[in-house]
């Protein structure tokens, strides 16, 4: 596939090539294991020495198809399709740190996040070090020591709004040799490719933007491809032979994280996604540059009336020019920023449940970025195990109320939330 072509069209055309006669969109190849002729064939494949596939739970035809998807869609060197975006985060640390090894993270980051790091990963001997995404360079690099395996980010962090500063993280990263992963799910390839910035690693969520229509969980990691892991300090299981394989060294691979976290992570774990959610996915995607170019679209205009709405404490979208994230998201984001947004409702929990009791046309439920909107109280429910302190960390008062805007006509949706602020 030819690498020029513009993201729209990537959309549309990449991961999948049919060959005379092939069905014109990926088959769901729903079967664990695959036949083989010659047993040559299968001795290469399990050694790493060829492509191909022999049983589902590291690899099939048809995830493969939205890897190479999304691959493109994120300039990657390759795409590792997964089970869930929780298990691509945690697949992601997994593939470089073990016990006595930590990591840093934003603290502005999807609560489910925040406790893989803070709570499960610690139990394996993994430490997570916070950090305030705006704090300088120089407070940041505090936190990195010889033991630090990667530095953890949001490019749109979920629901706090905040938007990435790319350059102030690509330059710690250099700087100390530390991978540098961003969490590029509600900006999603069209709006912020993170590789342009310096990103080494970048994780989606695959059921929220790029599936579209909230049919199928998964995840996805994209090894960029642009780490230089061999003689690296940090990495000593890239650098020393796997006997798993005989004796291979990763480093020495030109694809060596991907090729770490399938041939082991995914080996061992299992964690993939299944034949039928990469199909679902795969077509989802094909609408991917359109749809985000509509989200953002309604956002704007939404963020502007709630902007000026009596009832609003306040309100964070970047698309509004009075936003602390402006001219940020112009830099990373200047195509558009996204559905997602959060505000506050002047008062308590309870204005804020019956604000959203009484919404019609906007659904309250755990999900965001599809095609319909939703809305969310994050202090309750998605970040609801958080203390207090780690709320105020998160950027999660108790007043807040996420919005993911959808697709559906901006002014529909604006009467609707007109009418359940009358309400509160």
């Amino acid at each position: 596939m030819n690498k020029n072509l513009k993201q729209d069209t990537l959309c549309v055309q990449a991961g999948y090539s049919p060959k005379s006669g092939e069905a014109r969109i990926p088959p769901i190849v729903q079967s664990t294991t695959y036949a083989y002729e010659k047993t040559q064939d299968m001795a290469d494949l399990f050694d790493l020495k060829s492509d191909g596939y022999f049983y589902s739970r590291l690899a099939n035809p048809t995830v493969a198809a939205f890897e190479g998807k999304v691959a493109a869609l994120e300039k990657g060197a390759c795409a590792i399709g997964c089970s869930s975006g929780m298990s691509a985060t945690a697949l992601t640390v997994m593939c470089v740190a073990g016990a006595g090894d930590n990591i840093i993270s934003s603290s502005a980051i999807y609560g489910g996040s925040y406790n893989l790091f803070s709570v499960t990963l610690p139990k394996l001997g993994i430490e997570c070090r916070f950090f305030d995404p705006d704090a300088p360079a120089e407070e940041i690099e505090k936190l990195i020591d010889g033991k630090t395996k990667l530095i953890f980010t949001e490019t749109i962090a979920n629901p706090s709004i905040v938007v990435l500063d790319f350059e102030k993280f690509a330059k710690i990263s250099k700087k100390h040799g530390v991978l540098f992963v961003v969490d590029n799910t509600l900006a999603t390839p069209i709006l912020c490719r993170p590789a342009e910035w310096g990103a080494n690693i970048v994780v989606h969520s695959s059921s929220k933007y790029l599936d579209g229509h909230a049919a199928a969980l998964g995840g996805i990691i994209v090894d960029i491809g642009n780490f230089n892991f061999k003689g690296n300090p940090r990495y000593r299981s890239f650098n020393e032979p796997d006997e798993s394989y005989h004796g291979l060294v990763y480093a020495d691979l030109p694809v060596a994280f991907g090729t770490k976290c399938r041939a082991q992570m995914i080996r061992d774990l299992g964690a993939i996604m299944s034949p039928q959610n990469g199909f679902l996915s795969y077509i989802g995607c094909d609408t991917l540059a359109l749809r985000m170019e509509r989200h953002s679209k309604n956002a704007k205009k939404i963020a502007e009336y709630l902007s000026k709405h009596p009832k609003i404490e306040w309100i964070k979208h970047p698309s509004l020019k009075g936003d602390k994230y402006y001219a940020t998201a112009q830099k990373y984001l200047p195509d558009g920023q996204g559905g997602m947004m959060s505000f506050g409702i002047r008062g308590d929990v309870e204005k804020c449940a019956k604000f959203m009791e009484s919404l019609k046309l906007i659904t309250q439920e755990t999900h965001v970025a599809d095609v319909r909107s939703c809305v969310l109280h994050p202090a309750s429910t998605t970040h609801r195990q958080l203390s207090e302190e780690d709320l105020k960390a998160a950027g999660v008062p108790h007043n807040l109320v996420r919005l993911s805007v959808g697709i559906e006509n901006a002014d529909d949706l604006i009467a609707d939330l007109a009418q359940a602020l009358d309400k509160v």
